[in-house]
């Protein structure tokens, strides 16, 4: 992903990028880094067109969905500008391409947070016939889950591979020959996913609208 040097644009690229930027802080809780690159020319701004978005973000908190990293790119943009309070409003429903990446810190404070703990409990429940997540590790490119019960037993820690297939995500706990489809929603396509240097990195292709 190339990012055009600020000379090179021109006033309205620059408001757009800007007001673009503004938007996702309110939509995010929290976002640490951010850059934004647009392509298009001041005609087709005004037009309401932008040919492409280019948006690396790092460390997202998105209603309590913590991304390390995000790149996200989306074409034939169309945009309604008033330049008099520099509002944008996005018209379309787009279609994004984007590469989420994932570290054990981030993944352990999802499952374990409280809006979306239900997920780590169906995880401990289904793959290791525990009742909660008590911790996660990523070792090895593996996902070590350690879960246990409220009949207060010792706990149970296990290996769970995380793949994509037909666009879905998948845990799978090899030794008990279980697997569960992680749920999200249906206009997410996972296209790959990896785990690599103990990070888990996917590329998806979804509809967004604002």
């Amino acid at each position: 992903m190339i990012f055009k040097q600020g000379k090179d644009k021109g006033i309205l690229a620059k408001l757009l990028e800007k007001g673009i930027k503004i938007l996702l802080k309110k939509e995010c809780n929290k976002i640490s880094k951010i850059k934004i690159d647009i392509i298009a020319s001041s005609i087709q701004i005004i037009k309401g067109i932008i040919e492409k978005i280019y948006i690396i973000a790092e460390e997202v908190n998105y209603k309590e969905l913590l991304f390390d990293k995000i790149e996200l790119e989306a074409n034939q943009v169309q945009i309604s500008l008033k330049l008099n309070n520099n509002e944008i409003k996005l018209n379309n429903n787009l279609i994004i391409k984007f590469t989420i990446s994932l570290s054990e810190n981030s993944l352990k404070t999802i499952l374990i947070s409280n809006r979306w703990n239900w997920i780590g409990d169906v995880i401990a429940k289904e793959m290791l016939d525990q009742d909660k997540i008590e911790n996660l590790r990523i070792i090895n490119n593996k996902i070590v889950i350690k879960a246990s019960n409220n009949k207060k037993t010792l706990s149970q820690e296990e290996i769970v591979f995380i793949t994509a297939e037909k666009g879905r995500i998948y845990l799978e706990n090899k030794k008990h020959n279980k697997s569960i489809k992680i749920p999200i929603e249906e206009k997410v396509y996972i296209k790959n996913l990896n785990v690599q240097n103990n990070i888990i990195t996917f590329s998806a292709n979804s509809s967004i609208s604002f």
